[in-house]
């Protein structure tokens, strides 16, 4: 009774909410039910380091750059840019129509035009260490101090780096990099997280932590449609954070939400094909959507052989990791594991739908048990006799996946036992170097292959960088480094498949598949765009 009471006081809450924002018709207004169901952190974009958070700064906060629904950066605050010769300076030209959202800090109330301080102060902000942002990583080794934020004067903002990247006009497309009012962020502090104001397409009115967020249009939002209509299009978004998945697709189903994204084991079955295809039960009841999903699922194998771990590991053998690649039938594990949901990895382990990716240019492993078994024979193990056990690492989420291959191995000859941990766990064994084979997964946090090429570099060995395989080769490093001085994406798209072959040649990682994100929409619903990122975009959403 008491969780009934709560919801229909929460309910009701809501209703006053959206009466209190526009004209008396409320039944004409639109508003888009979503749930979170691995909850919300913080809505300071300063902390959106996870799914959730992202998907509602997103909505809340704008940044200099946006992507377009094929990672295209585009302009949003910044109308135009230029970089300078050497690469070395950055130079944004603002719009002059762009407004915080009304906020009491501000005077009378009324919400401020951003300015090029707005920018250096909320960049600033991310490297600050009294406010230890999860996102310093943006800007920690491309900028040496707030000097290089510099605000020219309040229409054109400047960003000196100490050293060429070229993918950060990319990079500047991340939550993190959304502007926010410094009075406001002050006079809140910490609670800022909880009272965000920023110049997007909705925002802020109420947050019941666990239990609703109601997002409001901003009817002062500045950008509009190609017919010139404003933006947003529906008045309101209502987050419920139902926490169990089937509960959550049941509500779904119900039409209690006009959208649900991923479809969890538990149901699975219920709405998917192995092949991929909704079944006829739910056939015209909804619209359900797939797209690639910058995600690559990988296990990992530590390669350096100057680790104790690794020297009496049977895993040190080229040809045996090798052998584990060609074992897999990646088909078939998607097939029956995921209902068709990813793509095999069979080019290299910058996934598809990333720009630059070219499975023709990049070759990866496919299902050869034939050449696996081969290849364990050259190693010195025919049919896997003398190989000692190998230890496969895992969580609890992925333990069926991690089953499949421990089956597919064992066919060739090598016997592998799985040992499954807490993600924690496993995480803080990965950051050490302290686990021979392991499942991991990778996904974009910008879209550049550059993102998954740093996983392979030197220079980022763990406990500070994310080479967790302990890959260390020296031709590789001087292409990962010319990189970043070839401004041309198509060359730089070429030294990254040169990159990318290498790691799969030497076979520190076993890519097993690229992730699709699957979205499920009530079919009074259009205008969402999908995207690589899974970047959520409610700003052209419809519902009629």
């Amino acid at each position: 009774m008491r969780g009934s009471f709560h919801y229909i006081f929460w309910f009701f809450c809501f209703i006053i909410f959206i009466s209190c924002n526009g004209t008396t018709d409320d039944k004409n207004k639109k508003v888009f039910n979503i749930n979170l169901d691995q909850g919300l952190t913080s809505l300071d974009p300063a902390f959106a380091r996870n799914q959730n958070a992202i998907w509602m700064t997103n909505q809340i906060f704008n940044g200099l750059v946006q992507i377009d629904s094929t990672l295209q950066t585009v302009p949003c605050i910044a109308k135009t840019w230029q970089i300078s010769e050497d690469a070395l300076t950055y130079t944004f030209n603002l719009r002059n129509d762009v407004y915080f959202q009304d906020d009491p800090i501000f005077k009378n109330g009324k919400g401020r035009k951003v300015t090029a301080s707005d920018f250096a102060y909320s960049f600033y902000r991310l490297i600050d260490p009294k406010v230890a942002s999860s996102g310093g990583w943006i800007f920690s080794d491309k900028v040496k101090d707030e000097k290089n934020f510099i605000a020219l004067n309040d229409s054109t903002f400047q960003i000196k780096l100490v050293r060429p990247f070229p993918p950060f006009m990319s990079l500047l497309t991340s939550q993190y990099c959304s502007v926010v009012p410094k009075e406001v962020v002050e006079h809140y502090g910490k609670d800022f997280r909880s009272h965000p104001v920023g110049t997007g397409p909705f925002k802020f009115k109420y947050w019941k932590e666990g239990e609703i967020l109601v997002l409001l249009k901003n009817d002062h939002y500045w950008e509009k449609d190609s017919n010139g209509n404003q933006l947003p299009y529906i008045d309101a978004l209502k987050a419920s954070f139902i926490t169990d998945k089937q509960s959550g697709f049941m509500s779904f189903l119900k039409k209690d939400l006009d959208f649900y994204y991923s479809v969890d084991g538990s149901y699975r079955d219920d709405i998917l094909t192995k092949s991929g295809n909704m079944t006829s039960k739910y056939k015209g009841k909804f619209t359900l959507r797939k797209g690639p999903y910058l995600c690559t699922e990988y296990v990992g194998i530590l390669v350096d052989t100057t680790l104790d771990i690794v020297k009496n590991s049977p895993l040190r053998f080229k040809k045996i990791r090798q052998a584990i690649n060609y074992s897999i039938d990646r088909e078939k594990l998607i097939k029956y594991l995921r209902n068709g949901i990813g793509i095999p990895a069979t080019s290299g382990f910058i996934p598809k739908g990333m720009p630059g990716f070219d499975s023709a240019a990049v070759h990866g492993y496919h299902y050869n048990p034939k050449l696996a078994a081969k290849l364990l024979s050259e190693a010195g193990f025919p049919e896997g006799k003398g190989l000692s056990e190998i230890t496969l690492n895992t969580t609890t989420t992925y333990k069926d996946l991690i089953e499949f291959i421990q089956g597919e191995l064992s066919a060739i000859g090598i016997k592998t036992k799985i040992d499954v941990s807490p993600s924690a766990s496993l995480r803080d064994l990965m950051s050490k170097n302290n686990v021979n084979f392991f499942r991991g997964s990778w996904i974009a946090d910008y879209a550049d292959g550059e993102n998954y090429l740093s996983m392979f570099y030197s220079k980022n060995k763990v406990p500070y960088g994310p080479n967790y395989t302990a890959f260390y080769n020296k031709a590789f490093d001087k292409l990962f480094e010319e990189s970043y001085y070839e401004p041309d994406n198509e060359k730089r798209f070429k030294l990254y498949q040169q990159m990318d072959q290498m790691v799969m040649d030497y076979s520190p990682v076993v890519p097993v598949f690229y992730d699709q994100s699957v979205v499920m929409l009530q079919n009074n619903i259009s205008g969402y765009p999908m995207n690589p990122l899974s970047l959520m975009i409610l700003k052209r959403i419809k519902k009629k």
